[in-house]
């Protein structure tokens, strides 16, 4: 209970002193709001933190390597495209994850983006590969005139790198991102990506189109792979008459498989089921 007393010889004014009971019980008080104040910051941290993720974040610099290799590709390797928007292009690459679940981004958040490059690969000029992209890019640098789907203008911008979103923030999350095996997240941003990119390449194609194949590996001819579940499903036939496969071994190493073997019959199987002429050849 306060105690308020009056000193008429000094005239100062009355004052309220609390027990030692209130101030106790003040400072408990106190003391509980501020615990409930920093429980409150914590949670609300927590709450706009990104998720976290097995796989590695997006890949540092992004936005400044996706401009740069756009600028490169558009200004420099394919100067025809000199008036496509770099700036536009990276908006729509962007608005397909930014502030979405990293784990349930579809086929049409890309759309936008597909729409933007509708540049396409030359009659007989496109090669799918599977478990090679090393030697089919050097293939495709020295021989110049035959494109890889990383030699198009948004593969050649996304190659190799890594990104994703996450619902609290408009920002990339350069923490982590989904592993699509560890996370069980088969619809992260950059897997849906390449399906979509891999689809487009694929039903634009013509002629003759060829396929590297790794034959140092027990299938060179994977069922599941991009090529195989993706890309071959896609060529039309309306429009490709043949397709012609390379099966690559690695010098020195061993020679797993071959043009005469299970898993080439077993692409030549689906191949002449879609009405499309299937040519084999090793160590092209």
């Amino acid at each position: 209970m306060a105690n308020c007393e009056f000193s008429p010889v000094s005239g100062d004014k009355p004052c309220c002193r609390l027990s030692r009971k209130a101030q106790v019980g003040l400072g408990v008080g106190v003391l509980l709001l501020l615990i409930i104040l920093v429980v409150a910051v914590v949670a609300v941290v927590r709450w706009r933190s990104p998720l976290e993720w097995n796989g590695e974040g997006t890949t540092k610099h992004f936005s400044e390597i996706f401009l740069g290799r756009c600028f490169v590709y558009t200004q420099i390797i394919r100067p025809e495209l000199r008036n496509k928007d770099c700036t536009q292009i990276m908006a729509a690459f962007k608005g397909a994850f930014i502030s979405k679940n990293p784990c349930s981004i579809t086929k049409e958040d890309y759309q936008p983006l597909i729409q933007l490059d509708t540049k396409a690969v030359p009659c007989n000029k496109t090669l799918f590969w599977s478990k090679s992209k090393d030697l089919a890019h050097q293939y495709t640098w020295v021989h110049g005139n035959i494109f890889t789907l990383e030699d198009t203008l948004l593969g050649y911008i996304a190659d190799d790198l890594t990104w994703c979103g996450d619902p609290s923030t408009s920002e990339v999350n350069e923490q982590s991102c989904p592993h699509w095996k560890k996370d069980n997240c088969p619809n992260n941003a950059a897997s849906v990506f390449w399906k979509v990119v891999s689809q487009k390449f694929a039903e634009a194609a013509c002629g003759v189109v060829q396929v590297m194949l790794n034959g140092s590996l027990s299938e060179p001819f994977y069922r599941n792979s991009t090529f195989g579940s993706v890309e071959l499903l896609n060529l039309n036939p309306r429009k490709v008459h043949t397709l012609q496969a390379w099966v690559m071994h690695d010098i020195g190493g061993a020679t797993s498989n071959s043009c005469s073997g299970s898993s080439l019959n077993e692409l030549k199987l689906i191949a002449m089921s879609r009405n499309i002429t299937f040519v084999c050849q090793d160590n092209y």
